[in-house]
This record gives structure tokens, sequence and C-alpha cells, in this order.
């Protein structure tokens, strides 16, 4: 059987900086939990974050350059938090290795998640292109990777 991997929070669980989840309304992506094709896992939490914590953005670039030392992560109040990012991405990639999985859906905007959009740095609520850590470690290895508005892609994808 194929499986996945999915952000935590996308799953409901409450491992967001706020302390939050999102609740599960994809009927796809219920069904992959229920049937655990879709494996939960939080990069961040992973990687030694506390749930709540500070707000984090790249600053600098993006999950990419922060894999290679040109960025970092920062909290709103200024505390260097890139190596637990990176502890999280590569703690993702292990678990991703580990069960065979091939693709993720990962949560849009996240320093560590996001797939085509993460937060400039500024923590002005202004998006730009880019990719967090663990989604830029994971296509780095070839782990195609979605964002949640992508489930039907990820769908065709796990069946082909």
């Amino acid at each position: 059987m194929k499986q996945i991997l999915i952000s935590a929070c996308i799953a409901g669980e409450a491992v967001r900086y706020d302390g939050k989840g999102f609740p599960v309304k994809d009927p796809l992506l219920k069904k992959w939990l229920k049937e655990k094709i879709a494996l939960p896992f939080c990069p961040e939490v992973s990687g030694g974050l506390a749930t709540p914590r500070p707000p984090a953005e790249i600053r600098g670039g993006t999950g990419l350059d922060v894999l290679e030392g040109r960025a970092r992560i920062v909290t709103i109040q200024e505390e260097d938090v890139t190596d637990d990012y990176i502890l999280g991405a590569d703690m993702a990639l292990s678990f991703a290795r580990k069960h065979g999985i091939l693709a993720a859906i990962l949560k849009e905007k996240s320093p560590s998640c996001g797939s085509h959009t993460i937060y400039d740095g500024t923590f002005t609520g202004c998006p730009m292109p880019g990719n967090g850590v663990t989604a830029a470690l994971f296509r780095l290895h070839h782990i195609v990777v979605f964002n949640e508005g992508q489930t039907t892609d990820a769908a065709r994808f796990l069946a082909g």
C-alpha cells in the first residue's frame, strides 16, 4: 500500500505555532487518515519546538537557502530557530524513508512545510514564492510535495 506523509496540523493535530490544528474537512484526507494511507508528521515539533510557540519566518531567502546556509529562521522575538527547523526536516525525511513515502501533503505558507508560498520574513503577513525547509529537503530527495489544496493531484500521483 502506498502511503503519503501529511503535515500533522492538516490532520487536525494541535501542533501549529498557535497551539491549534486544522480540522480535516477534505473527505479524501479523512479517508486516507482512517485507512493509514496518510501518515501525520510535524517537522517543527519533531525538531524540538514547543506548542504553542512564537511565530517564525525565514529571513533572507527560502527553505533551500536555509539548507544551504544562506538564510535563517527567526521568531517574531528575533530568536534564531534555524537548527530546530533543519533537525525537524531531517527527521521528516527519515520518517518518509522509513515508510517508503514518495509524496507529501504539506501546509502552505509554513517555514517548514510551505510548498509554493512562504512568508517574507517581515512578520507582516506578506507571502512570497518559495518552499519551507522540509518541502525543500523533500524535493532535493525526490519526494513529490503537494499542499493542502492539491489532494486530487496527490490522489492521481498515488494511483499512478
